[in-house]
C-alpha cells in the first residue's frame, strides 16, 4: 500500500508541474491500475462532500438525468473516495454519488486512496473546471483557490488550464462585485456577461441598482453596456465601446476567452494571432494537437 500511495503521490506531483493540467489523466490512471479487489461497495450514508468542492449549485435536472441513467445501467464508473476518522470523503464522482440517492441505491462502487488535504483541494477544482459547467462565480473562486494552493501566478495557471490570461483575468475579477451581486450569479438570476460589465465599475452601490435592474427588467447585456456606457458621461469625440453590431458580445467574449483579436461578421469567425505562441495557445484551448 505504501509503495502505491508513493507511486500516486509522484503521479500527482507530475500532474500539478505539468504545462496542461488534465483530470481526466488522473482519474483515468487511478480507475486502470485499481485492481478489481481495490474497487469496493461504499454505502451510500457513509460519504460526506469534499469540503473543497467548489460547486455550490447542482443541476437538478441533469441530476434527474444521471439518476435515470443509474436506475438503468448502474453506475459507470466508480467514484474515488479517502478514509476519513468516521466514514469516507468523496475525492472524484460527486454528481454521481447525488444521482445514486436518487435513484435510491444503498451502496456505490468506489476506489479508497489516501490523498492529503491539498491534493483533495487540488482534484475537486480540476475535475469540476474540466468536467462539470462551473458558473462564473464557483470557476472565479476555484481559479483563486488554485492559485493561493499551488502558489502560482495568474499567467502559469491560464497556461495549466488552456485558458487565455485575459480569461482568468476577467473570471478573478467577479471576486470583486459585492456578495449579494455574486449570489445573483451564483443562482443563474444574471449571468456571466453581465456579471462582466458590473465588476468594471467602481461604485457599488449603482453596481448594486445596476444588478437589481436587469434581475426586474430582464435587461440584456447590450442593454446593460449600452446603459453603463451612456451614464459615464463620456466625450463625444471618443470612440462607443458598443459595436453597431450584433456580435459584439459575442467578439468580445471570444477575445476575453481566446487572448486574441476576433471578429465576427458576414457569417464568418475570423481570429488573428500575433505570432507563433499565440497560434499554439489557441490550438491548445481548442484541444487540437498537430504532429510534426
Amino acid at each position: 500500500m505504501e509503495s502505491k500511495r508513493k507511486a500516486l503521490g509522484r503521479g500527482l506531483e507530475q500532474l500539478f508541474n505539468s504545462e496542461n493540467l488534465d483530470f481526466n489523466q488522473l482519474e483515468t490512471s487511478i480507475v486502470e491500475n485499481a485492481s478489481k479487489d481495490e474497487i469496493v461497495q461504499v454505502n451510500l450514508n457513509e460519504l460526506r462532500s469534499n469540503p473543497y468542492q467548489p460547486r455550490k449549485v447542482f443541476d437538478e435536472e441533469a441530476l434527474k438525468e444521471l439518476s435515470e441513467s443509474i436506475k438503468n445501467n448502474g453506475v459507470f464508473q466508480p467514484i474515488i473516495v479517502k478514509k476519513s476518522i468516521k466514514g469516507y470523503e468523496i475525492i472524484a464522482g460527486e454528481r454521481r454519488v447525488k444521482a445514486s440517492l436518487l435513484a435510491g441505491l444503498n451502496t456505490i462502487p468506489a476506489i479508497v486512496r489516501d490523498f492529503t488535504d491539498e491534493e483533495m483541494m487540488q482534484i475537486a477544482l480540476l475535475e469540476n473546471l474540466q468536467r462539470e459547467n462551473l458558473n462564473a462565480i464557483e470557476e472565479a473562486n476555484a481559479y483563486k483557490a488554485m492559485i493561493d494552493a499551488l502558489g502560482i501566478t495568474q499567467e502559469v495557471l491560464s497556461k495549466k488550464l488552456g485558458k487565455s490570461r485575459s480569461h482568468v483575468t476577467n473570471m478573478l475579477g467577479l471576486l470583486r462585485l459585492p456578495d449579494e451581486v455574486q449570489d445573483l450569479v451564483l443562482h443563474g438570476k444574471i449571468s456571466m456577461g453581465h456579471a462582466r460589465v458590473l465588476s468594471k465599475l467602481s461604485d457599488v452601490d449603482k453596481i448594486v441598482e445596476l444588478s437589481k435592474r436587469i434581475v426586474k427588467e430582464d435587461l440584456s447585456v447590450r442593454a446593460l453596456e449600452s446603459l453603463v456606457y451612456t451614464n459615464e458621461s463620456k466625450p463625444k469625440t471618443t470612440t462607443p465601446k458598443v459595436k453597431n453590431n450584433k456580435y459584439a458580445y459575442i467578439e468580445q467574449s471570444l477575445k476575453e476567452k481566446l487572448g486574441m483579436k476576433v471578429t465576427v461578421n458576414n457569417h464568418k469567425v475570423q481570429i488573428s494571432f500575433a505570432n507563433d505562441e499565440e497560434l499554439e495557445n489557441l490550438l491548445k484551448i481548442l484541444k487540437i494537437n498537430i504532429e510534426e
